[in-house]
């Protein structure tokens, strides 16, 4: 199979599995570093025997290697801890459309630090993208839903969360060659060293729901959507993964709507298609504008 083509399916299978994570953070009831500290500690189980079965725990990583695998886990770490914080503030739809900016900060990355060349049409259907997300947080949930939230805080803290997603995608292209797991492995484990004083160990889930919903975060939202999603980051070029990670906020809206009946009004309807419309627009190489050619003809 294409390494575009590879990368792209595993992308998208990424996405759409991130985009249920909501589900079930709401799901196990818990604060969100108690969900970040557990979905870390279930991911690392998962991965470790991943990373045993393939062999790749004798894999040697160089200093430089390490430490830029850590910075990274620091950063999801971080992320995670924001962005699940954001779901009660602004409501699961809302968070991750505005979550979604992120792929505008890494094209600014790709251009600063890899010398990625952004083109005019890429620039175009970014920000058609953008748009779409731009018409879903207008589309600001029923108040009677969300009298108490406290929404502009919500979207700072998504903001910030697409921020520190971006600086530790960046950082994976930096370990291009490392097998995914390995990466994800040390990133989960950085993050049970950093919450572990933090956890709430007076206070444990006590319900099936709420363990079930954690080990599927480790599990399946960690330890299956990391692979994927780092094994493509190595295989696309970062305006690709900026476009594939419009499917995410799809998902996520919808599955907002079956599972809390958070009806989808006209308008985001229609940044969901915008979003849709412009990822494939990048992914196929549509050109915006069309261009003019001159013809020569002898007389």
């Amino acid at each position: 199979m294409d390494k575009t083509l590879r990368g792209a399916t595993e992308m998208t299978a990424a996405m759409t599995i991130l985009g249920t994570i909501g589900l079930f953070v709401v799901l196990s009831g818990q604060s969100a570093i108690d969900v970040v500290f557990w979905r870390c500690a279930f991911g690392a189980a998962a991965l470790l025997a991943i990373c045993a079965a393939q062999g790749f725990l004798r894999k040697t990583l160089t200093w430089k290697q390490l430490a830029i695998a850590v910075v990274g886990g620091i950063s999801i770490v971080v992320n995670w801890a924001m962005l699940f914080s954001a779901y009660g503030e602004a409501s699961i739809g809302v968070a991750t459309a505005v979550y979604n900016t992120q792929p505008f900060i890494l094209v600014g990355f790709g251009a600063l630090f890899l010398g990625e060349r952004v083109t005019a049409t890429k620039l175009g259907w970014l920000a058609i993208a953008f748009s779409g997300v731009l018409l879903i947080v207008l589309a600001k949930p029923n108040a009677a839903d969300y009298a108490n939230a406290n929404y502009l805080f919500g979207i700072g803290l998504a903001l910030s969360a697409a921020f520190f997603w971006a600086v530790a995608a960046l950082l994976t292209k930096k370990l291009t060659g490392t097998p995914p797991q390995l990466i994800a492995l040390i990133q989960v484990c950085v993050g049970i060293l950093m919450l572990a004083p933090f956890a709430s160990w007076n206070a444990l889930p006590e319900t099936t729901t709420a363990w079930g919903s954690l080990i599927t975060l480790g599990i399946v939202h960690t330890g299956i959507m990391y692979i994927l999603m780092y094994g493509a980051v190595q295989k696309l070029p970062t305006y690709l993964q900026g476009a594939f990670s419009f499917i995410y906020p799809v998902v996520a809206i919808f599955v907002d709507y079956a599972a809390f009946g958070h009806r989808l009004q006209p308008v985001q309807l229609l940044g969901a298609l915008t979003i849709i419309v412009a990822a494939m627009g990048m992914t196929f190489g549509w050109r915006l504008v069309r261009q003019r050619t001159t013809a020569c003809s002898s007389r």
